[in-house]
């Protein structure tokens, strides 16, 4: 624990200005990003004595071991940097919302020739126009099903279009008029495009004067007489009016707001907002947070705010945001708004009528989530603690192991020998902090002599930061190796660059490792640790066979009740870093299958390789190409041509394909590329005898 005096800026060193603040830590991670009007005055806030401060504040402050601060010119300034560091450093002590869920957005790829309708989820994408969120994805599909008949815009897949462009029969949606099926041709991709266009504006609130141009289109119909086209203008005004009902009226003058409350206790705040577009409510949302750091209303709604619209830009920020508590200042936030939609934002508190009715409404739904999410914390965090427990009692260990990393081999037949490190902090995932090894130091197939390897790089890697951070004793010897340790191999010295409080590849030491086997893989890891000097990091290994746990120098397991909270975390950890590890192993091996002879010549990367194929049409026709033909692909240069031809002539050609039905050689042309069909698992390519002998 820090005393915050040995850290504290001297007096007059702090300037009198707008700005963003950091608090970092010992290993310098960057744990506070705050922003102030007056950095002098905020930060002097955290500098008084440690029993006037509240305690989260006084956790943070004893936590940091130096403050540091960027001037800006502006508060709107201020807020945009806060928000950028706050994303890009992911401090523990900021308030930072969860979304509660994966909200399905009803979507319009119009950034492609013919647009598409779809469900799209996670983060949104540039060219594509977003309607939602939703609560549920079938309340999309039942809307898209109505809207279709009178907006038959395309719905497949890329790969649906292509077959049917290819045959030149369309899908069955476009059979029974349900898609203006562009992929035959019955409408031209402009005119396609209109019809997107129109179905963006009903679904953006724009209902009324399209329903008038049906309505007065069927009257016409009828008074010509033709009673078919009327009374399908009339089942199209009927399905158009349904799918409007799906959104009752909530606001009469077909405001576009979003509205947004707040539920909160002494531990944790919950954030609603019900996104009102046309008077209708056609989105909604939720977030929670723990309120890691002293933070008022104002603050919550400053951060949700940041959060909501971070990322937006035009329409997609409404002309009016009402809120439960103003920020503090709010002219900022307000001018931050608007820069952001490029017009006019009004953010405001409601105080009555229709918008104050809703807000009631939006504040019930906070409170309800709160305490939903309240009831299943409650659950999850008494599970996690007793597995925590029951673990550190089943390895005599001193305190709950609140951070674990187990390790796993994998291979084919001692082909592309591979190992994956997972992490569990407090018993969950923190896959930010997962990382793969390529086991380069023997070949062949060893477990045992795998593992010493690993996780003598992983911890060798630990000591090299620490050395780096300055908690070496003196007289201490760094201990390095200088090898490549992640992925491909990035070289040792690439990831020890680090000095602005990003999170560091392995600068964070584990309270247990976890191996995945037996007595001959803990006994590799924990030589590997004593090697290194290493003492205060507990080992043990969780055996498949009969989920025992093994300790070093125990010849007997320990074996935990089937019932045991800890032994399922433990197995949740293993499986973990098993499916890690495979698909790491699969993804290495589908590669090396793909290889063809380009890959081979130095310095041609993708998009040069892919102009290349595209321009000769196979490798057989570009390896009887002569070096000026090779000159006329754009971005390829004489050198770089003549480099091409060398490497196609000493590859050898592919051997033809024999057609084992017939006999017949097939030696039409030869495909792009060496792999594997994508129609079919990786193992099709493999002998039968070693297919099912991954591990």
């Amino acid at each position: 624990m820090a005393d915050p005096s040995s850290y504290r800026p001297r007096p007059g060193e702090i300037p009198d200005s707008p700005g963003v603040y950091r608090f970092r830590d010992e290993h310098r991670r960057v744990i506070y990003v705050g922003k102030a009007k007056s950095l002098r005055q905020r930060l002097a806030n955290y500098f008084q004595d440690l029993a006037n401060l509240h305690p989260r504040t006084r956790t943070m402050v004893t936590t940091a071991a130096s403050v540091e601060w960027t001037v800006v010119s502006t508060e709107v300034e201020a807020l945009q940097l806060e928000y950028s560091w706050i994303k890009e450093y992911d401090p523990r002590f900021n308030v930072k919302y969860r979304d509660d869920k994966s909200y399905p957005y009803l979507a319009v790829t119009m950034n492609e020739e013919f647009p598409r309708v779809q469900v799209m989820r996670g983060h949104k994408k540039k060219g594509v126009r977003y309607f939602g969120p939703y609560g549920h994805a079938w309340a999309i599909r039942d809307t898209v099903d109505l809207l279709l008949r009178v907006f038959p815009v395309r719905t497949c897949s890329a790969g649906v279009f292509k077959n049917a462009s290819r045959t030149g029969r369309p899908c069955l949606l476009g059979y029974i008029g349900k898609c203006s099926a562009p992929c035959v041709g019955r409408i031209a991709p402009e005119d396609h495009r209109d019809l997107a266009e129109e179905f963006c504006d009903f679904m953006a609130g724009r209902t009324g004067t399209y329903l008038r141009r049906l309505e007065k289109q069927m009257m016409e119909a009828a008074e010509e007489m033709e009673y078919e086209r009327a009374a399908r203008l009339r089942d199209d005004i009927e399905a158009l009016k349904k799918a409007m009902e799906k959104n009752a009226v909530v606001l009469a003058d077909a405001t576009d707001a979003d509205l947004m409350a707040v539920a909160e206790d002494e531990l944790e705040a919950a954030v609603q907002i019900f996104h009102v577009r046309g008077g209708r409510v056609r989105g909604q949302r939720g977030w929670v947070t723990d309120k890691v750091e002293e933070v008022t209303t104002s603050a919550l709604v400053e951060h949700a705010l940041q959060q909501l619209y971070g990322e937006e830009t035009g329409d997609a920020v409404p002309k009016e945001v009402l809120v439960p508590a103003l920020p503090e200042p709010v002219e900022p936030v307000q001018e931050w708004l608007t820069g952001r939609r490029g017009s006019n934002v009004s953010l405001r508190i409601p105080q009555r009528g229709d918008k104050k009715a809703l807000m009631e409404t939006v504040e019930r739904n906070a409170q309800q989530a709160l305490a939903l999410h309240k009831t299943k914390r409650a659950s999850d965090l008494t599970t996690r603690s007793r597995a925590l427990e029951e673990i550190a009692d089943a390895l005599d260990l001193d305190s709950a192991p609140l951070r674990i990393e187990c390790y796993d081999i994998s291979h084919l037949q001692g082909d592309d020998v591979v190992a994956s490190m997972v992490v569990f902090e407090d018993g969950l995932q923190r896959k930010s902090e997962y990382r793969r090894f390529q086991i380069k130091g023997f070949a062949g197939q060893d477990d045992v002599r795998s593992m010493h390897e690993v996780i003598t790089r992983r911890f060798r890697r630990y000591l090299a930061e620490k050395e780096k951070t300055g908690e070496w004793a003196e007289g201490e010897e760094a201990l390095t190796d200088g090898e490549p340790v992640l992925g491909e191999g990035d070289p040792l010295t690439s990831s020890l660059k680090d000095d602005d409080g990003r999170p560091r590849k392995f600068a964070y030491p584990p309270q247990l490792v976890v191996v995945d086997g037996g007595q001959p893989q803990v006994a590799a890891a924990r030589r590997a640790l004593d090697e290194l000097g290493i003492d205060d990091i507990a080992v043990c290994g969780l055996a498949k066979r009969l989920e025992e746990v093994w300790v070093p120098g125990d010849d007997d397991p320990v074996v935990l009740p089937r019932s045991s909270e800890g032994l399922y975390l433990l197995q949740r950890v293993r499986d973990e870093a098993h499916r890690f590890a495979i698909t790491y192993q699969r993804a290495k091996r589908a590669k090396r299958f793909r290889a063809g002879p380009l890959d081979d010549v130095p310095g041609l990367g993708e998009t040069r390789k892919q102009a290349l194929i595209k321009h000769f049409g196979s490798v057989k026709k570009l390896r009887s190409a002569t070096i000026e033909q090779i000159q006329e692909v754009p971005g390829i240069g004489r050198k770089t041509a003549e480099t091409i031809a060398v490497a196609l002539a000493q590859a050898a050609p592919a051997a033809p394909a024999v057609n084992t039905a017939t006999g017949e050689i097939i030696d039409d042309e030869e495909p792009d590329t060496t792999a594997v069909s994508s129609g079919e698992p990786v193992s099709a390519g493999l002998p039968d005898e070693r297919r099912g002998q991954e591990r």
